[in-house]
């Protein structure tokens, strides 16, 4: 349900691919490098894309990936997961309604991870993009967060996630995949104008004709590895207890380059 994902553009691209305004009047963006990275994981500070109604235009904001509810006074005794937002608990979840409603986001990508599980032993990593190879947006929602005494504050995200597509189900077995907004759609996800109606007609799987997948080695399991060769495809063979149908999903996978 996207655990991980890749973020290859650099700040100029994803201004370009989200029609941003200015980074640079962006105080937690302006001095940040935004070097390509391979494997994003949970726990770190991601720059997302917003709606800012003070400077009228879409713009950059770094946050983590954890959302953290007004309610958390401790981060460490937070016990449910608040990576990930389920698309259908949006509006129901005190947890996600406020921020579904008023706090919208994308977060840039170029690609997403998911596993294949063969055993409990083994999980082969699977990416997908775009066939184009355009950056795209995953949806989030955030939260800003402050601790109690005051000496912390930031800002939080979780990626909302839906049910999968057939190219991630085919290839993964997943039964989630995060959600992926179409370009014209930008807009209507991040501003919030008509609390009456929110965007629940988005909350659906993305079109899998628009995207490919390939496997990739298993040096990207670990959060420890961030480099370029991440992403290249794997042509080591399958292990042999995987079964013939993933066999089958690695043909369809060398069709597709």
């Amino acid at each position: 349900m996207c655990g991980r994902y890749q973020r290859r553009s650099d700040k100029q691209r994803i201004a370009e691919a989200f029609h941003l305004g200015s980074v640079e009047e962006v105080d937690s963006v302006a001095e940040v490098d935004l070097a390509p990275n391979y494997n994003i994981a949970p726990g770190t500070m991601q720059p997302i894309v917003v709606w800012d109604e003070d400077l009228g235009m879409r713009t950059l904001r770094m946050m983590y990936w954890r959302f953290l509810p007004p309610f958390c006074t401790d981060p460490k005794k937070l016990k449910f997961d608040t990576i990930h937002a389920s698309a259908e608990k949006l509006l129901s979840s005190n947890v996600w309604r406020n921020s579904f409603l008023y706090r919208r986001c994308l977060i840039p990508a170029d690609s997403f991870v998911e596993w294949k599980k063969v055993n409990p032993k083994i999980k082969l990593p699977f990416l997908f993009s775009m066939k184009d190879d355009e950056p795209f947006g995953i949806a989030g929602i955030w939260q800003h967060w402050r601790s109690p005494d005051r000496s912390s504050e930031f800002d939080t995200f979780a990626v909302v996630t839906v049910e999968p597509n057939e190219i991630v189900h085919n290839f993964t077995d997943h039964d989630r995949m995060p959600l992926l907004i179409a370009k014209p759609d930008y807009e209507r996800w991040l501003r919030e104008e008509d609390l009456k109606r929110p965007p629940v007609d988005l909350l659906r799987p993305f079109d899998s004709d628009k995207m490919k997948a390939w496997r990739v080695g298993t040096k990207i399991n670990s959060v420890r590895n961030n480099e370029a060769s991440l992403i290249e495809p794997c042509d080591d063979e399958l292990p042999e207890t995987e079964n013939m149908a993933v066999k089958a999903q690695k043909s369809n996978q060398l069709e597709m380059f």
